[in-house]
């Protein structure tokens, strides 16, 4: 988590208990990253088995709209429905976050643990057509 830049927050529609557990689970991002405002994409899996559905869409979204309106998608891993719009979702998260950290990047008040990822870039060039690690927890 300390070194993850967003996060996936995925519950099964057919199980309330998973969707209970989503909130543990940011309060540890949160507190690891401190940081609030740390890219989060909310998944509700399992689009497919919508007669076994568990969590009311409502409940869901509410979620949602509690932590700051992020991103909430349904989604159906067997049926491949929205699973790249998740990730891209994520991305645009991010990239946006870092540009407004660049940003920020001159101002002394700003937090700064070690070398930032530009400089991190540079140190580990690699070539453009291999593509990055991804962390699944």
């Amino acid at each position: 988590m300390k070194q993850g830049q967003g996060f996936l927050l995925v519950f099964s529609i057919t199980s309330m208990s998973s969707l209970n557990e989503l909130s543990e689970l940011r309060e540890q991002i949160i507190r690891i990253k401190d940081d609030e405002n740390v890219p989060i994409v909310i998944v509700g899996n399992k689009s497919d088995l919508e007669e076994d559905r568990a969590v009311p869409r409502a409940r869901a979204f509410g979620l949602s709209q509690k932590w700051g309106n992020a991103p909430y998608y349904e989604t159906s891993a067997r049926r491949r429905a929205n699973v790249n719009e998740v990730f891209v979702d994520l991305c645009r998260q991010i990239i946006r976050k870092d540009s407004e950290g660049s940003r920020n990047s001159n101002d002394p008040n700003r937090k700064r643990e070690g070398p930032n990822r530009h400089d991190r870039k540079r140190e580990n060039r690699r070539p453009k057509n291999r593509r990055g690690p991804c962390i699944i927890l």
